[in-house]
């Protein structure tokens, strides 16, 4: 019965618990996130640019890992226990860094990017399974589950982040893995309604001794406990984080090629299709992960936050984004449904290069506010309008992309193929990391920061609107070009 069940609105009971089970993962995610680049710039006294290098490359850290903890779910552990392991040792991860210590926080975020690894593509995997092929409701869904993400994400950038900038990041850190302990709680709780899609590929003996005492159940848990000391070395040494993101990158595009020329022309055609899509992917999160980085510092030094007398932390001007996703998202969802029954949805290369567009239009906003500024502070809703534009775009793109890769890849690997997605999110906030540098202000670490307002809104100005202007014109180039790359999907739409 739990394999069939659905709720009052025609989606399976699974997909709710999945929401909420989501939503706390993502509040701890992004209540950690929120507060990570002003703890390493202003508490640890970092400079912007090592900060920005180190938060490129945790964030890029936590994206790569997917690909791994597919691949574990596909072979080992099935989705769910690797739901499970990955929230115990992201939950594990806040409250280490709670100690309040650089080498602390390094370990912490090292934990959180395995546990992250597990959790992140193999939930976005069980969503896609609850649905048959063909369902015509499986974008629908992934909309729903995606305002579930930025539920989490709004209560983060508020709840964390305002915590955090009243009481101490710790506090937030702290906040965020009570959170994640919340969305343990909840998986499991549901778990019937997912079980059908969530087992393990040979359940008989993921416990069974294999390799002498260890069965692949702790072979694989001592696997996760070695890569933990790996990716504390890569957070301290970024340049290296790079280069390893680089050799994955070409592990996965391989894999993705071989199997699409072991299945034939059509399945080939599916993968090049799938990889022109990942590449445009890197362009947009590259531009749009400037949130939590230059856009948090420049909420920080540039923008006017008082609103009735009280002052926005700058960490919570991150909340404009998920308000938005759940102001636009059913929106959105209904919108797919009803074009998808008149038969005139966009073509999925289409609805990313209009993403991509609306991104960049977000960027030249500044255009508008920067001759508005008093004192060099431009208004908040510089800011406002900026997200909403982000998010529309993130609409047209990230949602789909989800749905997308459970449609176009083989059902034995498509939790490997999330996470060939996700490593395409983590190029881009390796690179957003790199662009971050552009806006950056090198000061000695110890000794107060005298940040030059009228030096830094002009730099601001000058990197947002060159950015704004490339991304519109990569948009609109794919605009033109999205029959061609429609024409690989073999009408997947």
């Amino acid at each position: 019965m739990s394999q069939t069940s659905t709720s009052t609105t025609g989606h399976p009971v699974g997909l709710y618990w999945l929401f909420a089970a989501e939503m706390w993962e993502r509040f701890c995610y992004y209540g950690m996130r929120a507060l990570l680049l002003l703890y390493l710039v202003e508490s640890l006294r970092m400079g912007d640019n090592m900060g920005f290098a180190v938060y490129g490359a945790y964030t890029a850290l936590v994206y790569v890992m997917p690909v791994l903890g597919g691949r574990i779910a596909d072979r080992v552990l099935g989705s769910r226990l690797a739901v499970l392991l990955g929230g115990v040792l992201m939950a594990i991860g806040e409250f280490v860094i709670v100690g309040g210590t650089e080498m602390l926080l390094f370990w912490g975020m090292a934990i959180i990017i395995v546990g992250n690894g597990l959790f992140k593509p193999n939930i976005s995997t069980m969503v896609g399974k609850l649905y048959p092929d063909g369902d015509h409701r499986k974008d629908s869904g992934f909309t729903i589950f995606y305002i579930g993400i930025n539920l989490g994400a709004l209560l983060a950038t508020t709840v964390c982040a305002e915590v955090g900038h009243i009481y101490g990041a710790k506090a937030g850190f702290a906040l965020a893995g009570i959170g994640m302990l919340c969305g343990i709680v909840i998986f499991q709780m549901g778990s019937r309604h997912y079980a059908h899609v969530s087992a393990p590929p040979a359940p008989e003996s993921l416990f069974t001794p294999k390799w002498g005492p260890l069965s692949p159940f702790t072979a694989v848990l001592a696997g996760c406990l070695a890569l933990i000391p790996v990716l504390y070395f890569l957070l301290r040494n970024t340049d290296v984080a790079g280069y390893v993101l680089l050799a994955v990158a070409v592990l996965v595009l391989v894999t993705l090629i071989s199997r699409g020329i072991k299945d034939g022309k059509v399945q080939l055609d599916k993968m090049f299709g799938f990889i022109i899509l990942m590449l445009f992917n890197v362009v947009f999160w590259a531009c749009f992960e400037q949130a939590g980085s230059s856009l948090t510092l420049f909420a920080d030094r540039n923008v006017d936050r008082h609103v009735f007398g009280w002052e926005m932390g700058a960490a919570t001007t991150q909340f404009f984004n998920p308000a938005y996703i759940l102001l636009f998202g059913s929106l959105f969802s209904i919108m797919w449904v009803k074009l998808k029954q008149a038969d005139k949805d966009f073509s999925i290369p289409m609805k990313f290069g209009l993403g991509i567009t609306q991104l960049g239009l977000g960027y030249l906003v500044i255009l508008l506010a920067a001759p508005l500024a008093v004192e060099y502070q431009v208004p908040l809703w510089t800011l406002a309008l900026l997200y909403m534009l982000h998010t529309t775009g993130e609409l047209f793109l990230s949602p789909i992309g989800l749905s997308m890769v459970t449609k176009l890849v083989p059902k034995d690997m498509t939790a490997t193929a999330m996470g060939a997605w996700f490593l395409s999110i983590a190029g881009a906030n390796y690179a957003a990391g790199m662009l971050a540098k552009l806006t950056g202000v090198e000061h000695e670490g110890g000794e107060e920061a005298v940040i030059d307002t009228a030096a830094s809104l002009a730099t601001y100005v000058d990197v947002y609107s060159t950015m704004g202007y490339v991304t519109v014109g990569i948009g609109m180039f794919l605009v033109v070009v999205s029959p061609l790359v429609n024409k690989l999907f073999h009408g997947i739409r």
